[in-house]
């Protein structure tokens, strides 16, 4: 069993940045990959990042690269995400999930409650 909580959302100006973490309870969080994703109002959930167990592969939609990056702790039980240059777009409730590598929801097993990112124009 894992549980997931994110923290870190808040209000932003288009251009700024944030860092959302998912903090993990469970002594097996080391053996998940772990990943975020976002769902907007009247969206589909979609892929955001993943980072295998050990922190040595990521993935990124095509939408975040470049912008976003995805890094752990896991002597910290604790998954972040660094979100830069951002966009209206980027506005959502963000998840952490833990599961197996991958970019569907279907791959991951634990989810957190999700912290909204809203971005201003």
């Amino acid at each position: 069993q894992v549980q997931l909580v994110e923290s870190g959302g808040g209000l932003v100006q288009a251009g700024g940045s944030l860092r959302l973490s998912c903090a993990a309870s469970g002594r097996t969080f080391s053996t998940y990959s772990m990943g975020w994703f976002r769902q907007a109002p009247g969206k589909e959930r979609e892929f955001v990042a993943v980072i295998n167990w050990s922190g040595g592969s990521t993935s990124y939609a095509d939408s975040v690269k470049g912008r976003f990056a995805i890094s752990r702790v896991n002597a910290k039980n604790t998954v972040y995400l660094q979100m830069n240059s951002l966009k209206p777009e980027d506005t959502a409730v963000y998840y952490c999930a833990a599961g197996g590598f991958g970019e569907r929801t279907y791959e991951y097993q634990y989810w957190g409650q999700g912290t909204q990112v809203t971005v201003s124009s």
